[in-house]
């Protein structure tokens, strides 16, 4: 969890941070979910995929959530992780799947030939291409 008093940004810098984050995550919910919940988790084995793996903020976010939500098994798998991000997940997660750990990692990009950041059309077309083979 943040410490606040440890920070050496002023509070309304902060906060600031933090609305504008929100709005993200709604913005998100609202374009790539349509509004719809989480589907339960309870009991489920929950598979974190990320593109690439930094300082693993998102990934540490989604794990907190499956454990609240007492999902029963969290795995993580990604192409590329920084190494010490890599072994520090695997305290939080049940299992951690990582191709690429650099030693001499910068960028998740580094790993990639053709990067870019996908945009939210790409994945809603991706998300109902899924939906329709589930159907």
């Amino acid at each position: 969890m943040f410490d606040y008093a440890a920070s050496t940004l002023p509070t309304a810098v902060v906060n600031e941070i933090i609305q504008q984050q929100t709005e993200e995550i709604e913005r998100r919910i609202r374009v790539l979910r349509d509004g719809a919940a989480l589907p339960a988790l309870a009991g489920r084995t929950v598979v974190l995929v990320d593109d690439g793996i930094v300082m693993g903020s998102t990934v540490r976010a989604g794990i907190a959530l499956c454990r609240k939500q007492d999902a029963r098994r969290i795995i993580v798998a990604s192409p590329v992780a920084s190494p010490a991000t890599a072994d520090e997940l695997t305290d939080l997660a049940d299992d951690v799947v990582i191709v690429e750990k650099p030693r001499s990692f910068r960028a998740v990009a580094q790993v990639y030939q053709n990067w870019y950041d996908v945009p939210d059309e790409e994945v809603v077309a991706i998300m109902r291409k899924f939906a329709r083979r589930q159907a």
